[in-house]
């Protein structure tokens, strides 16, 4: 038992200082079009390291580049923009382009997601297909990298298990944060990001906390209630990210539903995932004695991140 704690500890310090790297791996760069064709570039926020020195912008065709002006003849900024050396540094480049127009386009490129498609203009000319694959691919790759969100979703497992309480508990969770995704996204709901990322912290502390107790507390009788109530507030951290990679005009509902759905199915792996590691190890007595220090260490994280996003609020 003493290995297994020291184990659990080490996977603490790890993982928090995954999630401190993550939250910080976002490289964001502005375009801005000064006259027909031309552009001025730069990279706006980073972490410490400076975007330039490992991240390099690979511009359409018909554009040249000289330091930080871009032009691109009469078609402008048309065809496909790639960022070399996403994932290593970085996890994430934001890309915001503001038009002669005054309009705004951001995308976001990813490893999976590697370049983007321009036309000139805020036109968006993608497909529905093409539109519904990037944000399909967009929601898993957020639920995946989310440690907040998944971390909530393992609390939940912990305190229902593996049984037909599970489907309805995981199905609140999922109709309340679409709702609230839907409804921030469209503008029908808003709320400052600090405050929801603190409250999300606290729902992982308190659904673990729960997870602990034998007797019947009323996460333990009505789980589908908590994870629908919590699950409203994860949505509007679901729907801040969406806010960082933007919606096309166009197809905004679109965007909005494969989003919705990426993010499903990414919980869907990840509770599968764990459904496979339970029917593998549940026999093992060893497994069984993990579970109480593997939930004081997701609280323990909880408990961090809560304290961290609480402090940011008052001394903001």
């Amino acid at each position: 038992m003493r290995k297994l704690h020291l184990l659990l500890l080490a996977f603490l310090a790890l993982v928090s200082s995954a999630v401190f790297a993550h939250e910080l791996s976002m490289a964001e760069m502005e375009v801005r079009e000064t006259s027909p064709g031309e552009f001025l570039w730069q990279w706006t926020a980073s972490s410490d390291k400076a975007p330039s020195v490992v991240l390099a912008p690979v511009w359409p065709e018909a554009c040249t580049a000289e330091m930080n002006m871009l032009r691109c003849g009469e078609k402008g900024l048309f065809g496909k923009l790639r960022v070399n050396g996403v994932g290593d540094a970085y996890s994430a480049a934001i890309v915001k382009i503001y038009w002669l127009d005054g309009q705004k386009q951001v995308f976001t490129i990813t490893t999976r997601q590697p370049e983007v498609n321009l036309y000139g203009s805020a036109e968006d000319k993608r497909g529905s297909g093409e539109i519904a694959w990037a944000y399909v691919t967009l929601g898993v790759e957020h639920i995946l990298s989310g440690f907040d969100h998944l971390l909530f979703v393992l609390s939940l497992l912990f305190l229902v298990g593996f049984n037909k309480r599970l489907v309805f508990t995981i199905s609140a969770f999922t109709l309340a944060h679409s709702l609230t995704l839907a409804l921030s996204s469209l503008g029908l709901l808003t709320l400052r990001p600090p405050p929801v990322e603190a409250t999300i912290a606290l729902s992982i502390m308190l659904v673990a906390g729960e997870a602990l107790h034998k007797e019947q507390t009323l996460s333990r009788r009505w789980p589908a209630l908590v994870a629908f109530l919590f699950g409203l507030v994860h949505g509007l951290g679901f729907a801040g990210a969406l806010a960082d990679i933007g919606l096309p005009k166009n197809n905004m509902f679109v965007a909005l539903l494969t989003f919705n759905v990426g993010v499903e199915v990414g919980q869907l792996l990840v509770v599968g995932l764990c459904y496979g590691v339970y029917r593998l190890l549940a026999s093992k007595p060893q497994f069984v004695m993990a579970r109480t220090p593997a939930l004081y260490a997701i609280g323990g994280i909880a408990a961090y991140w809560s304290i961290d996003r609480i402090v940011g609020i008052v001394t903001a």
